[in-house]
């Protein structure tokens, strides 16, 4: 059979249990997800030379790490070429751009900065999403930034927040998408702390006074992101789930941004979205692949992965949900690390979007749970390959992992030279 006769008998296959493919495609080109640029320099960033802190590790010395905003745009620009689908772009502040001769700290940076990436971003009709970078700085004291007790310390890094409101802004308006701008930071303590709510509400005024920035609420989109402990902080983190999901309910306009490596190895984000769909009109996610604990492995085509595009789909929100990846490996071909994540949510998305949810919902709702069983375990084994093949077709992507040939091209002609 052809590609093409194999994707019709899948899709009559599909139909016979109320699947549309033909709409399932068409909506997942339409659906931008965000890729991280930080998965190609190891987080490195350009505008400092130290190494990273904050509870960040990498691991791994593979071959052709980025060095220059040059080599890290053009090994984006290969791993773009190998996806299907709608992007975005994620940046993080350190990934500011000087000219030669030129270097402003962390609380001074500009649009201008940024103009080489609002540029490459156009050139491919991507958005631009943002992150201000409280990680991996000389300024950042005993572990600490908006939470310190030191006031000069704070409110460094609270004018580092509102420069990063005025850029997020500007790239709003040059792309003409909205960016999402997360507000994530390593404050906590590597042993038991004697005040828990001290430094919390240091961090909360503090990111009060970075959200006091004025900005157009359609254009940025500000989220405050937990995390359950980090290296060097393993008793005890400022921004913990509770704290940034009351922040996130009790200030307008603050969104809850959910990674799911950052939390306890028992929880499950797929369970939280719509939890917190229930009471957000939206949210936003970092997508990433825990081992043990927030290791940010290369997202799978995994069960966690399809139980969170499937939570997203089922509840019809595709339009409420900002998707971002978020992982970091250094011991594997990093242009093969974005694609193979990359790749892996498109699927879980396509995937989600091939399930018959509202038969399924109409089957637990009627308490036909036996049913229910047998026909969630009979679609996994439905023609979904053939699905995706025809997805990437349209999309002009190789379908199979015959892809890796360009990477593996690309690793001699230029990685291995750098």
């Amino acid at each position: 059979m052809t590609q093409k006769e194999r994707y019709e008998a899948a899709k009559e296959m599909y139909a016979a249990i109320g699947v549309d493919t033909d709409a399932a495609i068409a909506a997942l080109k339409e659906i931008p997800v965000s890729l991280h640029c930080w998965q190609g320099d190891d987080v490195t960033g350009f505008d400092h030379d130290g190494p990273l802190t904050g509870g960040i590790q990498t691991t791994g010395d593979y071959p052709g790490k980025a060095r220059t905003p040059e080599e890290l745009m053009q090994d984006m620009a290969k791993a773009l070429e190998l996806m299907p689908g709608k992007k975005k772009l994620n940046l993080h502040a350190s990934y500011a751009i000087f000219e030669e001769g030129e270097y402003v700290d962390r609380d001074k940076i500009e649009p201008k900065h940024f103009a080489k990436w609002v540029e490459f971003a156009k050139e491919r009709n991507m958005g631009i999403d943002f992150n201000p970078t409280f990680f991996s700085h000389d300024k950042i004291k005993d572990g600490l930034t908006l939470s310190s007790p030191d006031e000069e310390t704070r409110k460094f890094w609270i004018e580092h927040g509102k420069a990063c409101i005025r850029i997020s802004e500007y790239f709003a308006k040059e792309t003409g998408m909205p960016c999402v701008m997360n507000i994530w930071t390593g404050d906590g303590y590597k042993d038991i702390p004697a005040d828990r709510m001290g430094p919390r509400m240091r961090y909360k005024e503090s990111i009060e006074e970075i959200l006091s920035e004025p900005f157009d609420k359609n254009l940025v989109k500000p989220c405050v992101e937990s995390k359950v402990f980090g290296i060097g902080v393993e008793s005890y983190t400022a921004g913990s789930a509770e704290f940034t999901l009351s922040f996130a309910a009790t200030h307008e306009g603050c969104l809850p941004l959910m990674d799911n490596g950052h939390y306890h190895p028992t929880e499950v984000v797929s369970d939280k979205i719509p939890a917190l769909l229930c009471f957000f009109p939206e949210i936003a996610l970092h997508i990433t692949r825990p081992v043990r604990w927030d290791s940010d492995h290369v997202v799978l085509f995994d069960d966690e992965t399809k139980e969170i595009a499937k939570e997203i789909v089922r509840n019809d929100a595709l339009g409420r949900v900002y998707m971002a990846l978020d992982y970091f490996d250094a011991g594997i071909n990093r242009i093969s690390a974005w694609t193979v994540g990359f790749r892996s949510w498109q699927k879980a998305l396509l995937s989600a979007l091939c399930t018959p949810n509202q038969e399924l919902k109409k089957m637990q709702e009627e308490n036909r749970m036996t049913e229910l069983m047998v026909w969630q375990e009979d679609i996994k084994t439905y023609p979904f390959g053939d699905v995706w093949e025809e997805y990437c077709r349209q999309c002009g992507v190789i379908a199979d992992k015959s892809w890796f040939e360009a990477v593996r091209q690309y690793e001699e002609e230029v990685l291995l030279k750098r």
